[in-house]
């Protein structure tokens, strides 16, 4: 029996993840009558977590949906903001080490691996504690046991940065964050972190935040502009997302 024939097509912004040849409005996919839509879609390189809508058509359907001969597909990406079944809580692969900082920075719970702990323990993870994974890794993007997923489109920290931001809209609070371990940061005075201050910062500064759980000291030093400066462009875009 000769197996079904589907039109199929994709919003721009996944182009990224399928062939050249998929890319140009619809084109024929021969499926094997048993697949849901969801394997289909995920088999041509497109990690669920990247879609929006399904319509097959003109009607809107599941990913548990069997394709049958004749119909056509339209996949759409996932609509911004992203509407999250939780708070915005991250987690970050191995390679996402600066975002992570700088997420933190601006005060989003980003929890963060710094050495490679696989797959299945960052998507255990992921749904243990109710994160979105965002990763570059399609493959662990595919795992059913996350509990939400976000693909991160650009290799530049800034351009990622904005992606995720955009994306998700995180409630901001900025300098609130331990940007080494994700702690909540307190209020420190000088006199309690004598033994950690070189004697020209102690000298210079007087405001101090301490984290808790790791003792990272914090303070408006050299690099406090450059620090500001991402702040503020990602106070202004996450308002700009939520307009």
């Amino acid at each position: 029996m000769e197996r079904p024939e589907i039109s199929i097509e994709f919003a721009p912004e996944l182009h990224v993840f399928v062939a050249g040849a998929r890319r140009t409005g619809r084109s024929p996919l021969r499926t094997d009558g048993s697949s849901t839509l969801g394997h289909v879609v995920e088999s041509l390189g497109i990690p669920l977590t990247e879609v929006g809508t399904l319509v097959v058509d003109g009607r809107t359907v599941r990913p548990a949906h069997i394709p049958v001969d004749g119909e056509t597909v339209t996949v759409a990406a996932v609509a911004r903001p992203q509407q999250l079944p939780g708070p915005a809580r991250f987690l970050l692969d191995v390679h996402l080490g600066t975002l992570a900082r700088r997420l933190r920075l601006l005060g989003v719970d980003a929890a963060y691996e710094s050495v490679d702990i696989g797959d299945a323990a960052l998507a255990t993870r992921s749904a243990a504690e109710q994160r979105v994974m965002l990763s570059r890794d399609r493959g662990l993007l595919r795992r059913r046991e996350l509990w939400a997923g976000g693909y991160v489109y650009s290799h530049r920290p800034p351009e990622q940065l904005k992606d995720v931001l955009a994306r998700f809209a995180p409630p901001l609070l900025p300098w609130s964050r331990c940007t080494a371990c994700n702690g909540t940061l307190r209020p420190a005075d000088k006199e309690s972190l004598h033994e950690q201050l070189h004697d020209g910062t102690e000298r210079s500064y007087d405001v101090f935040a301490q984290c808790p759980d790791c003792a990272q000291v914090y303070w408006r030093g050299a690099h406090h502009a450059r620090l500001e400066a991402i702040v503020e462009e990602a106070l202004q875009l996450t308002a700009a997302a939520r307009s």
